[in-house]
């Protein structure tokens, strides 16, 4: 799985005949999920967002977790974090889980998010959405469940 975080003091997202859901200070996650990725994958990438220290404490230094600023996730389905672009100019996407597991694994992510006590609002699956968020920072880090 693959994650793109930034750090916000606001965030927002909408899509057509659905209710925003917009969070306060906190983290906008953009997930995607790779066809080889397992349930174990979103538990690993949850607790590891969850814990990861990039909040500023007292003295302005990165010390503090998302659990600890009792922050929200904002959490957005974006498969083309899996884009390929060796072949030429337009991407291609096979790196990508197909739609039933994609939207499984996105689901069980936002689960373990909530079940570590972090306040979840999420995007439409597969829907075209629009994202707005204020980047606090700015801040962006990117995760990839591969690398750690």
């Amino acid at each position: 799985m693959r994650a793109l975080i930034q750090r916000v003091s606001r965030a927002c997202v909408s899509w057509p005949e659905g209710e925003p859901q917009t969070i306060g200070p906190g983290l906008v996650v953009l997930l995607g999920v790779g066809q080889n990725d397992a349930p174990a994958a979103a538990k690993k990438l949850a607790d590891k967002i969850a814990g990861l220290r990039i909040f500023s404490n007292a003295d302005g230094k990165f010390d503090l977790s998302l659990l600890d600023t009792k922050g929200g996730a904002l959490v957005v389905s974006q498969f083309t974090l899996y884009a390929g672009v060796k072949g030429g100019r337009r991407p291609e996407f096979t790196a990508a889980a197909a739609p039933a597991l994609a939207d499984e694994l996105y689901q069980k992510f936002c689960a373990e998010l909530a079940t570590l006590g972090v306040p979840v609002k999420t995007g439409k699956f597969a829907a075209h959405m629009q994202v707005e968020l204020v980047n606090d920072g700015p801040v962006t880090i990117s995760l990839d469940t591969e690398t750690f």
